[in-house]
């Protein structure tokens, strides 16, 4: 099973929506991004490079929307901005 999340790490940390998913294609994605988004607009929209979000679908529905993507490196390196969502992926793995 596939699990997507977006989280306003800015202002509430909260999760502003998820969806799972068994195949790996983008649309549970960009279903999550869509329902994230009735909460607002956001400046900056934090990823991976996985084609789920690097999809033109998924991209173009940000870029109506004036929000810069911002793409994570795949090299191990953590970034300060993924601390959020790494919480929750280690809560999920470990607690649930």
């Amino acid at each position: 099973m596939y699990l997507v999340a977006v989280i306003d790490w800015i202002f509430s940390r909260y999760i502003l929506s998820w969806k799972l998913s068994n195949t790996m294609n983008s649309n549970f994605c960009i279903d999550a991004l869509i329902e994230a988004l009735r909460f607002g607009k956001p400046d900056i929209f934090n990823a991976d490079q996985g084609a789920q979000f690097t999809c033109n679908t998924f991209t173009g529905k940000l870029g109506k929307t004036k929000t810069k993507i911002l793409v994570s490196n795949k090299d191990g390196q953590g970034r300060a901005l993924d601390i959020f969502i790494e919480k929750l992926w280690r809560s999920l793995k470990y607690e649930e």
